[in-house]
């Protein structure tokens, strides 16, 4: 079992910046992809940003070159690093590990991020 808190959304203006955290507990994070999803108001949650265990890692298309994904397994944490954030990426974000890459094993409970114009 792996269980996963999320932190440091919040409130920023359009062009700011933000680093969200996923911290897991539980069985040996190292060993799971670990995934970033989104949800806006009224949309279907869309994939964000992923890593896997050899550190290689895959991003949106709408938020490339703008986010980082990262972990640091002697943490047990990953981290988003999100910067130039747009109105657009307002939604609440979660975190979530994947043992095959395919399935999405545990999720988080998702922190909002709320990005003004």
């Amino acid at each position: 079992q792996v269980q996963l808190v999320e932190s440091g959304g919040g409130l920023v203006q359009a062009g700011g910046s933000l680093r969200l955290s996923c911290a897991a507990s539980g069985r040996t994070f190292s060993s799971y992809t670990m995934n970033w999803f989104r949800q806006a108001p009224g949309k279907e949650r869309e994939f964000v940003a992923a890593i896997k265990t050899s550190g290689r890692t895959y991003y949106a298309d709408s938020v490339k070159g703008r986010f980082t994904i990262s972990r640091d397994d002697a943490k047990n944490t990953g981290y988003l690093s999100m910067n130039s954030l747009k109105p657009e990426d307002t939604a609440v974000y979660y975190c979530a590990a994947s043992y095959d890459g395919a399935n999405f094993d545990y999720w988080g409970q998702g922190t909002q991020v709320t990005v003004s114009s």
